[in-house]
């Protein structure tokens, strides 16, 4: 479980970095010393890459669930932090529901503010609801 926790906390860095610092993703990640071992890191590697390639769907699920927050406007870290937790939700079925969005609440809680955490559980929590309910067919419409 640490090692996976270390993984995103790597994530968020190199996508804060790529993000903020508009550093192209493949120097980001080559110019970062790591401590993680190879499974951890490939884990990282493989969530930025998928945030990357999914960002458009992923900007559009946080943007539809971040009421009253543009996505430009919202804080990066916790734009990041969401990049990879929605990432997980939508494209990692191996990945527990519930374990995204603990990590991401605590990523939260680490690296931004308690604020943070609680926007970031409920931007989650809105997309999983709404997830539910559509594989149960109680979506209204």
């Amino acid at each position: 479980m640490r090692r996976r926790r270390a993984a995103r906390e790597q994530a968020l860095k190199w996508l804060y970095q790529i993000d903020v610092g508009k550093t192209r993703p493949e120097d980001a990640v080559a110019e970062t010393q790591v401590e993680l071992d190879e499974e951890s890191l490939g884990f990282a590697r493989a969530l930025v890459e998928g945030a990357i390639a999914n960002v458009k769907e992923i900007d559009a699920a946080i943007a539809r669930y971040a009421k009253d927050w543009r996505l430009e406007r919202m804080p990066a870290l916790d734009r990041n932090i969401l990049r990879i937790a929605v990432f997980e939700i939508l494209h990692l079925p191996e990945v527990p529901h519930s374990v995204s969005v603990d990590e991401a609440v605590e990523l939260a809680k680490l690296y931004s503010t308690a604020e943070s955490s609680k926007f970031v559980n409920g931007v989650l929590g809105s997309l999983l609801r709404d997830l539910e309910q559509a594989q149960t067919g109680t979506a209204a419409e």
